[in-house]
């Protein structure tokens, strides 16, 4: 195969399956960085960083390969800016619209309970908030967790336990 094809289909295979990810991405960028602004410019980096190395990649799942991208790109972006102003991830400016098919009243208590549950995430330590996004937000499973953030599933299991509790505790408080 002549090496245009083989960039070609690289190029085509990239845009089908990993392209599509770009939700999953920022979701995650966004939980972990607490800014809607940087979590761009991480998917955005996370995005080239993945195209660059998307021929070494010996297949799997592309999802947790992107994501485990995305997770180190968050923490060398939090590394270089620890000194950055941070604006917090306001779920009723930042959500997603509810699409209108909800009543004001119904969509303003949802809003509310959106931006509690987003407020109580924001107080969890780093690696409690990520098991947590990943898990109920991305839907990976433990294994595939475990690939992201490179801790035994054990680790996982028991960091997902303890991040549910403590959410619980804050929830609880903050009620």
């Amino acid at each position: 195969m002549a090496r245009t094809d083989l960039s070609h289909t690289l190029h085509d295979r990239f845009e089908q399956n990993v392209i599509p990810l770009i939700d999953d991405a920022y979701t995650l960028a966004r939980h972990l960085l607490r800014d809607e602004h940087d979590a761009q410019d991480v998917v955005q980096d996370a995005y080239l960083r993945a195209w660059r190395f998307y021929a070494s990649f010996r297949g799997g799942d592309e999802r947790a390969w992107l994501l485990t991208i995305v997770r180190h790109c968050c923490y060398t972006w939090r590394r270089g800016r620890r000194d950055a102003t941070r604006v917090a991830f306001d779920e009723e400016r930042h959500g997603t619209d509810a699409g209108g098919h909800y009543a004001a009243d119904a969509r303003a208590i949802d809003e509310s309970e959106r931006g509690h549950l987003s407020a109580a995430l924001d107080r969890l330590p780093q690696e409690f908030r990520e098991v947590l996004v990943l898990r109920e937000l991305q839907e990976l499973s433990y294994k595939e967790i475990a690939g992201v953030t490179g801790v035994p599933v054990g680790t996982v299991m028991s960091r997902l336990a303890r991040a549910r509790e403590r959410l619980r505790r804050v929830l609880k408080r903050t009620a």
